[in-house]
């Protein structure tokens, strides 16, 4: 019986310098006596003649090639080539050429480089001798094997796609693979399901449009139903025809689009089939296949695109509120695809697809449905509005600051979106947590100063805290308000439950340490409803009590000094008795502390003030002094007005004593009514009487104070006192 193993066949350089074949056959290797020397022997499958007869020559350089192929010269351009169907056979061989030459058996040529190799670059590429059976049932095994053998050589691959490419090799096979199911041949299709297979492994794009036409793709999935592996073929035929119904839920006119929406779901249906847990080293196998479907996806989105009047009917039936739950329910679904869609495109043709959504009113559509009553319609509107967010925040707020124009607080997509976030039912408030995230994301900083409009920011905030936060904190208004209807308080037990909800949000807020919410947050007194809900909950320990203390530990802790300043001198007799935790009082000291900081900063300022003055007017005296020296006989000089250097309500009449001990003549510094300052010649105390009257005083104050006018009678009563120290009242 042949062995696969020892299967070859013998190809022999022709004159022309292409390879022919000689035939197929068993290959072995042996001593010949009458030779003297190991022989390889090849003899052929059908008849059992000697095909080939070769002498291992001791010095001749053999060379394997790609793990399949046993290449030399027997002599001056006569080469030989071994093409085995199974690596090992041609592993053994090898090992036999080179145990006769004496070579290690690693190497892929059995003689130095300078020993003559150049024979082989004079050869024609061995790529060449990759040749396809004749596609019979028969030869179905072959064929599989040699798929088998290939996938280890790139060049053998490209070779082998060739030859697939232009003889229309894959219909037959398809076509055999219709007979075999008809005679139930079980190995045939076996090995139709390993030929297949290594098809679409050998990665190429022109063999898969033939292998995805609608000629050829169920057969194709025909193929792969019939797993070796298995005990029992699969139906997936079955279920593309019967299961998968494709609802064309606006009139597709577009022929080809419809038919590349068709090939583009089944070849993904092929691809999870080769790959049901894929990885990946997998997926570098198949990455031209997965490359075909993404650029499928894009031509489905980029035709979509084009036919803006299929889009936008979509969505006016969306808007409309006659439809009926069934038909929105199948169009927000297909949009919701078309938004999923978009993940695996790329950038240009992503913001093609959501600028084109956006213009044709999809947020308008979502703004109706996100509060339906539909379960369903609801979950589904929210996910595509999440798509729409996550893609571009900007475009939202643009859209919501537009509509505010005109638009009621109550028909306002934010305010829709918060009474939604408030009113879930869900115990687990799953859809309370997700508009929650798309909340965040809108009043994020961060991705406002990527807004390409540098007053988005403020604008939007502004509008925010205008027309929306009075909605936000309404759970905790009104879990304090006490003169409300049965209805009302029935109402506000049933949202009491999102209190947690709406601080945690606050705590996002402040977290953010931005003084603009901050300055909001004190304008608008937003602690208000938070502490009033802190006090009716009482002693209970819940989490909307810990929620509430973790907000104002988190103030102390990152000691926010706007908001520490507003919570103790509005709030604090509120949490003065309470001892279970000392934030409060924690609070109270911060504040005192900031406090007397402050106080410490005006005395520092005084001084520094204080410093500052009498140095500019002791520098004014030493000059008026100077200039009296060279002036000794003048009685009066004459001064310029000293323009702003001392505020209005210092203008009177300055005086500051000067005493000299000496006793020599001092000078008198008098502001006249003009503004003009004069110096007057006078004794000290221990002069002449007749210079000593109160009216030549020798007194210049600084600054005129209220106790100034008793100072002149002091000074007469204890003449030698010390001098007051001037002070500013600030």
């Amino acid at each position: 019986m042949a062995s696969k193993r020892n299967r070859v066949k013998v190809y022999v350089l022709k004159e022309d310098q292409q390879w022919g074949q000689l035939g197929v056959g068993q290959i072995s290797s042996s001593y010949i006596e009458r030779l003297q020397s190991v022989c390889l022997l090849v003899r052929s499958e059908s008849d059992g003649s000697l095909i080939l007869q070769s002498k291992i020559h001791p010095n001749v350089p053999y060379q394997k090639q790609q793990g399949v192929l046993i290449v030399w010269s027997e002599y001056e351009n006569h080469g030989v080539a071994l093409s085995f169907q199974d690596p090992a056979g041609c592993r053994e061989i090898w090992e036999d050429i080179c145990q006769v030459q004496g070579k290690d058996p690693t190497l892929e040529i059995t003689q130095d480089l300078l020993d003559g190799p150049e024979q082989f670059d004079e050869m024609p590429p061995t790529s060449s001798l990759v040749e396809l059976p004749n596609c019979e049932l028969h030869t179905l095994e072959e064929i599989a094997d040699l798929f088998t053998s290939v996938l280890a050589s790139p060049i053998r691959k490209e070779r082998l796609s060739l030859i697939l490419e232009n003889e229309g090799y894959i219909k037959k096979l398809l076509q055999i693979f219709h007979i075999c199911e008809n005679l139930k041949n079980t190995e045939g299709l076996h090995n139709l399901h390993k030929i297949i297979k290594g098809i679409l492994f050998l990665n190429k794009t022109p063999l898969f449009e033939i292998m995805f036409s609608d000629e050829c793709i169920m057969d194709v999935v025909g193929c792969l139903e019939y797993d070796p592996a298995l005990a029992q073929p699969k139906r997936y035929r079955e279920f593309l025809t019967q299961n998968v119904k494709f609802k064309e839920i606006i009139p597709i006119t577009d022929s080809k689009l419809r038919q590349k929406i068709h090939q583009t779901y089944r070849v993904q249906y092929i691809h999870d089939i080769l790959f049901p847990i894929p990885s990946i080293f997998e997926e570098n196998l198949l990455s031209t296949l997965t490359t075909f479907i993404f650029f499928n996806k894009v031509q489905i989105v980029s035709m979509l695109l084009e036919d803006e009047v299929f889009l936008f009917e979509g969505l006016a039936q969306l808007r409309d509120k006659t439809t009926d739950d069934n038909r929105r329910r199948e169009l927000l679904l297909f949009f919701k695809e078309l938004c999923a869609l978009s993940k695996t495109l790329q950038p240009q043709s992503k913001e093609a697809l959501f600028t084109t959504l956006l213009q044709l009113g999809i947020l308008s559509a979502l703004k109706i449905l996100i509060s339906a009553n539909d379960l369903q319609i609801k979950i589904t509107a929210t996910d595509i509005f999440a798509y729409l967010v996550e893609y571009s925040p900007s475009m939202i707020r643009i859209f919501v600051m537009e509509e505010a124009q005109d638009g009621e607080d109550d028909d306002l997509l934010m305010n829709i979106v918060i009474e939604q976030m408030i009113s879930d039912t869900d115990p687990e408030l799953g859809s309370a947590i997700n508009l929650m995230g798309l909340l965040r994301s809108l009043l994020d900083l961060n991705n406002m100063l990527l807004a390409p409009n540098e007053c988005e920011r403020s604008e939007f905030l502004n509008f925010f805290y205008k027309r929306c936060m009075q909605n936000l904190v309404a759970p905790l208004l009104s879990t304090t308000s006490g003169d409300r209807d049965e209805e009302d308080y029935l109402f506000g037990l049933e949202r009491k439950k999102n209190c947690p909800s709406a601080v945690r949000f606050m705590r996002r807020m402040i977290g953010l340490k931005d003084e603009l919410y901050n300055r909001y947050i004190v304008k608008g007194n937003l602690f208000e409803p938070v502490v009033n809900a802190f006090l009716v909950n009482g002693t209970r320990y819940n989490m909307l009590n810990s929620a509430i203390i973790e907000l104002f530990e988190y103030i102390r802790v990152e000691n926010i000094k706007s908001l520490v300043a507003h919570i103790v001198e509005k709030f604090y007799k509120a949490f003065e008795l309470i001892e279970y935790v000392q934030t409060f009082k924690g609070l109270k000291i911060k504040y005192e502390q900031e406090k007397d900081r402050q106080i410490q900063i005006r005395k520092n300022l005084h001084s520094i003030l204080y410093i500052k003055i009498f140095c500019r007017d002791a520098n004014v005296m030493e000059d008026v002094k100077a200039d009296m020296y060279f002036k000794e006989n003048t009685t009066e000089v004459l001064m310029p007005p000293m323009g702003n250097d001392f505020p209005d309500h210092y203008d009177t009449s300055i005086d500051t004593k000067i005493t000299k001990e000496n006793g020599e003549k001092v000078d008198v510094l008098k502001r006249t009514s003009s503004g003009e300052f004069r110096v007057s010649s006078s004794s000290s105390p221990g002069a002449d009487s007749e210079m000593s009257s109160p009216s030549s005083s020798s007194l210049i104050g600084l600054v005129d104070y209220p106790d100034d006018d008793n100072e002149e009678e002091d000074k007469e009563e204890d003449i030698s006192s010390p001098r007051k120290r001037p002070h500013l009242d600030l």
